[in-house]
């Protein structure tokens, strides 16, 4: 079986494609000026991105990790989460508070969809 990488940078690639599941890498915002709710924003409109060179879209979510560096954030994350889902086909999904690597980054998502 093939293995697909895309996106790739420095030390990782943005996703990961195997046995028709898409791997997502750790997703960040562009903008780390923004709020939580921005940034949230950002990084779907990069997974919409990524999934669409994958040859899928959101619908095909499986599972979605969510990484806070602050519990307090999750409101406006929730925001931009609720607005950008397709609520006929909510993944799994898991939400939890983490030190990232750059102190400015308030969210950071990664999961795996099903290509078509």
């Amino acid at each position: 079986m093939s293995i697909t990488r895309l996106e790739p940078e420095e030390r990782l690639c943005g996703a990961v494609i195997h046995n028709g599941l898409v791997y997502l890498a750790g997703q960040i915002a562009d903008d780390a000026t923004l709020d939580a709710q921005g940034q949230m924003a950002d990084i779907l409109r990069q997974v919409d991105a990524i999934l669409a060179k994958a040859g899928t879209d959101k619908s095909r979510l499986i599972s979605v990790q969510i990484f806070l560096a602050d519990m307090n954030d999750m409101a406006g994350m929730n925001r931009a989460w609720d607005a950008w889902l397709d609520q006929s086909n909510k993944p799994a999904r898991a939400t939890v508070e983490a030190r990232l690597a750059d102190p400015s980054w308030k969210v950071e998502l990664t999961g795996i969809a099903a290509q078509r």
